[in-house]
């Protein structure tokens, strides 16, 4: 959770004075006429029009991978595979390469397939700590499985994974294309889908912290992605949930009561202790008869900072809906140990104020790959 146009309308009257049938012929001709010169003056340089700016590409080559580096996009696609028991490390670094490629190509605009435009994408892959482990990769150390959670509904098909890829884009067309060219690249390895997952986010301003499915400001109190502490030598580590809300009836309690389980206001986001979305909350202040301004179960106080020696994740979560009894938030949180995520995560367990209307029902950990360049695909390091 937060763990801290229309079409032109047209001018003339139903009631107004009526167009005669040579009126109509004689101007007709008269556009017909000059459709050719309009065409070229339009055309020219001139005219004063210019075609729609196509969208600048997303980078893909670079020290970090773009799914972190850049602004996230709209639609996105979570997809996990598995190699073969006996894959090596070859196999591997093959596979990533031919990864590299399609997702290099889908960044640029050069992959060849008609139903793919020039729009954004950016992109992400990490390796998961089974794989880790069994070809002794260099893999962060703090690279491991989380533990159990109380709570915990989770099911072996949604999660884990040897490799996650995340694929993002304006639309989820584009990202279910994508989809198609990765398990192409990735079948002459041996690896085969394990699950996939869609997710969105709600259409906000620029700068405007987005909404989660409870109606809540989601993603305020976010570290700058160049922090230090979320690093490994340009990769970092990925814990991800599914985590199914039950919207209806979290909608079905009074707003007070909704926002002092989470210790946020809903229509402003700013915590309980401040007037404006981004004050830091302040856990520890509280009203003349003793009690906490944020209540000790409220979400926002659980999952604070100062309750881990300012240590933060980069989250970076979309909605998801599989239908009407299906709805909920794909956690996606970047650290440089998922010790932190464990600990934040134990806390909320055991008293989080949401919790009767939240189910975990997946969960993997991988290890994000450092960013790739055009003579060094992704996983040449490992």
């Amino acid at each position: 959770m937060h763990i801290e146009s229309g079409n032109p309308q047209d001018t003339a009257a139903a009631g107004g004075p009526r167009i005669g049938r040579r009126m109509l012929l004689s101007a007709g001709a008269v556009l017909a006429a000059g459709a050719g010169a309009a065409t070229a003056t339009a055309l020219g340089r001139g005219s004063g029009h210019q075609a729609p700016a196509l969208p600048a590409p997303v980078p893909h080559y670079g020290a970090r991978q773009s799914g972190l580096t850049y602004r996230q996009l709209p639609a996105t696609r979570l997809l996990a595979l598995d190699l073969p028991a006996t894959a090596d490390r070859d196999a591997l670094r093959g596979l990533l390469a031919a990864l590299d490629k399609v997702l290099a190509a889908a960044s640029d605009g050069s992959l060849a397939d008609p139903r793919l435009s020039a729009a954004p994408v950016s992109s992400l892959a990490a390796v998961g700590p089974a794989l880790a482990a069994r070809l002794k990769l260099d893999a962060p150390a703090e690279l491991a499985e989380l533990p159990a959670f109380p709570g915990d509904r989770l099911d072996p098909a949604r999660g884990g994974g040897d490799l996650l890829l995340q694929i993002s884009a304006e639309q989820p067309w584009t990202t279910g294309v994508l989809t198609e060219h990765l398990l192409t690249a990735a079948r002459p390895f041996g690896a085969a889908p394990r699950w996939s997952q869609a997710g969105f986010l709600p259409n906000v301003p620029d700068g405007e912290t987005p909404r989660n499915l409870f109606g809540f400001k989601d993603g305020t109190a976010n570290p700058d992605p160049a922090d230090p502490g979320l690093w490994h030598s340009d990769g970092t580590i990925l814990v991800y949930r599914r985590i199914r809300m039950d919207t209806a009836a979290f909608a079905a309690v009074p707003t007070d009561r909704q926002e002092l389980a989470m210790g946020r206001h809903l229509m402003s986001g700013a915590p309980l202790s401040g007037t404006a979305e981004h004050d830091d909350p302040d856990i520890y202040i509280k009203h003349p008869d003793g009690s906490y301004v944020i209540p000790v179960d409220a979400h926002v106080r659980l999952s604070s900072p100062r309750l881990d020696g300012g240590a933060r994740m980069l989250r970076r979560g979309y909605s998801y809906d599989d239908g009407p009894d299906d709805r909920g938030l794909l956690f996606c949180a970047f650290m440089r140990d998922p010790a932190l995520f464990t600990r934040v995560q134990n806390r909320l367990a055991e008293n989080d104020a949401l919790n009767p209307y939240l189910t975990h029902n997946a969960s993997a950990v991988a290890w994000v790959l450092p960013g790739s360049r055009p003579d060094r695909p992704l996983g040449a390091t490992l």
